[in-house]
């Protein structure tokens, strides 16, 4: 897949899971229980998946765990043999971090195992200049292309200034932006930076969890050259997508007629707040997200597609009343859960 067919296929507006990393109670990768997420995805109808990334753990990456390329591996194996035999192409993301050196090692890695694009993360890069923020994502881009990354502060994002995403954006080789600052003024930003630099081929996803019908509902009207632009967020490279996912490629898909339409009608509104409820439960907002990992691993885990809800690091755990926060949600809005379609494929996911 050359630069120019993945734009083209992150324009038609993608549902891309960040991938959990399946561990056992022993804190052990389970290759079959991996292999049944990346499946899970795929006949959900997500339009790529995003490994190696925060809800992967970045964790993977200490030599003492040296679980970055077999996780790598597994999904794009997993989706290699999809795509031979359903015939849809699917895209292939890779969370990028480190210093510059690191992220073009690791783009260097991505590619050889058949990735398509690299998340780029910043957060190794939490004192440097915008210059040098601005220079590091240019040498990782002439090796690789880079979906640029708008991090939220409490999963060690820093914030970036307009004048960082106008110099982004010049970048040929950024292909799209993930936009995840859970911060209205700061996704403002990128999008405008965006607009004003041109660059109509670089395709807007949404990261923000806590914002999410909202983000993709909404026209988004900046000027360029003094004529109004037009813009829409395509779709979302989303943690929160990496559960309920069946139900998330239906909703992006009413979005998209929605959105086609002349009239946006107020029932998305509640839906926007259902969503976002149910992400506050997910990724434990009420304790600064300490519990957004477990929180995905938790749902997968009670669907059986996840031996366990355990990270790497311990301490990384359920907070306290979280778990009861997921049955509200759950109870409260059937409509967004895919258990029944899990429920249907999990023994042949799992074989």
């Amino acid at each position: 897949m050359n630069a120019s067919e993945l734009r083209s296929l992150l324009a038609r507006g993608l549902v891309i899971p960040a991938q959990p990393l399946a561990l056992d109670a022993a804190r052990r990768l389970s290759e079959r229980h991996q292999r049944a997420i990346t499946r899970y995805y795929l006949e959900a109808g997500a339009g790529g998946v995003a490994v190696g990334v925060h809800s992967t753990q970045f964790a993977i990456r200490d030599p003492r765990h040296g679980l970055l390329e077999p996780v790598l591996s597994l999904a794009s194996e997993e989706i290699d043999r999809h795509v031979a035999r359903a015939g849809r192409p699917v895209v292939k993301i890779a969370g990028l971090c480190g210093p510059t050196s690191q992220a073009v090692e690791e783009a260097a890695r991505a590619a050889r195992l058949g990735y398509h694009a690299g998340l780029l993360s910043l957060a190794a890069m939490k004192d440097a200049e915008t210059g040098a923020l601005v220079a590091h994502c240019a040498e990782v881009a002439a090796h690789f292309p880079v979906v640029g990354f708008y991090l939220q502060g409490a999963a060690g994002g820093v914030p970036l200034p307009l004048e960082f995403w106008r110099k982004l954006a010049e970048i040929e080789n950024v292909v799209a932006i993930k936009v995840a600052p859970f911060n209205r003024y700061r996704t403002i930003d990128v999008v405008r930076a965006v607009v004003e630099a041109g660059r109509h081929d670089i395709v807007l996803y949404t990261g923000n969890d806590d914002s999410i019908v909202t983000d993709l509902l909404t026209t988004w009207t900046f000027p360029h050259r003094d004529r109004p632009v037009h813009r829409h967020i395509a779709g979302g490279l989303l943690g929160h997508w990496g559960v309920w996912t069946r139900r998330a490629v239906d909703q992006l898909e009413r979005i998209k007629a929605a959105r086609g339409g002349k009239q946006i009608s107020a029932g998305w509104l509640g839906e926007a707040v259902a969503v976002t409820d149910m992400n506050a439960a997910l990724f434990d907002a009420a304790n600064d997200f300490r519990g957004c990992i477990p929180g995905i691993l938790e749902v997968l885990r009670r669907q059986g597609l996840a031996p366990s809800n355990c990270c790497l690091d311990p301490r990384e755990c359920l907070s306290p009343g979280q778990s009861e926060e997921l049955d509200r949600v759950t109870r409260a809005y059937p409509q967004l859960v895919d258990d029944d379609f899990v429920a249907a494929n999990l023994d042949r996911w799992l074989s």
